[in-house]
């Protein structure tokens, strides 16, 4: 028994039919296509990440400088 009551045999009949269906060359361009999808992906997370960090290292510099507030400016 394989995956879920799957054999590997059954595993190669399906991948069998499904490169006669598709072809070699069409599921190589959807496996590069998938990958470079997920390349991005990856780097748009880290892109993100970084970004945060940076904007969390801004508001901690932030932090130690005191606030200055305008005393004449009160709501009437």
């Amino acid at each position: 028994m394989g995956l879920g009551g799957i054999s590997i045999w059954q595993l190669l009949i399906v991948l069998a039919i499904v490169i006669m269906l598709f072809g070699t060359k069409r599921l190589r361009g959807l496996g590069s296509d998938l990958g470079g999808a997920i390349k991005g992906f990856k780097k748009s997370m880290q892109d993100d990440d970084a970004a945060a960090d940076d904007a969390r290292e801004k508001g901690d510099q932030d932090d130690d400088k005191p606030a200055q507030h305008d005393d004449d400016q009160r709501p009437s």
